[in-house]
């Protein structure tokens, strides 16, 4: 069982910054990608960023050249790093992270979420 824990959320003004933290316990396992999703409003959860265990990464569009995701594969440990914030970034960001063992991959777990909300 992979247990996943985001820190790090606030309120910030616009072209502000912050940096969300993410920790997942894997236990025996090995913790695979590990990724940032975000939900305004409505039920539809938006990738944010994607990063692998080897570090190659990728951002939706909205978020490229502001955001940036990184690890740390001893701790995992994920953070996103994410600067000139708009109000449009405003939403619950959520940590994820998928967990391998030598019998495959399982689906990832998934954080309480943090909220972050970007003041105009």
């Amino acid at each position: 069982q992979v247990h996943v824990v985001e820190s790090g959320g606030g309120l910030v003004q616009s072209g502000g910054s912050l940096r969300l933290s993410c920790a997942a316990s894997g236990g025996k396992f090995d913790i695979y990608d590990m990724a940032w999703y975000r939900q305004a409003t409505g039920p539809q959860r938006e990738l944010v960023a994607r990063i692998t265990r080897g570090g190659s990464t990728n951002y939706a569009d909205s978020v490229k050249g502001r955001f940036t995701i990184s690890r740390n594969n001893v701790k995992n440990t994920a953070s996103l790093q994410m600067n000139s914030l708009k109000p449009d970034d405003t939403a619950v960001y959520y940590c994820t992270a998928q967990a391998c063992s030598a019998f495959g991959c399982y689906n990832p777990a998934w954080g309480q979420g943090t909220q972050v909300t970007v003041s105009s």
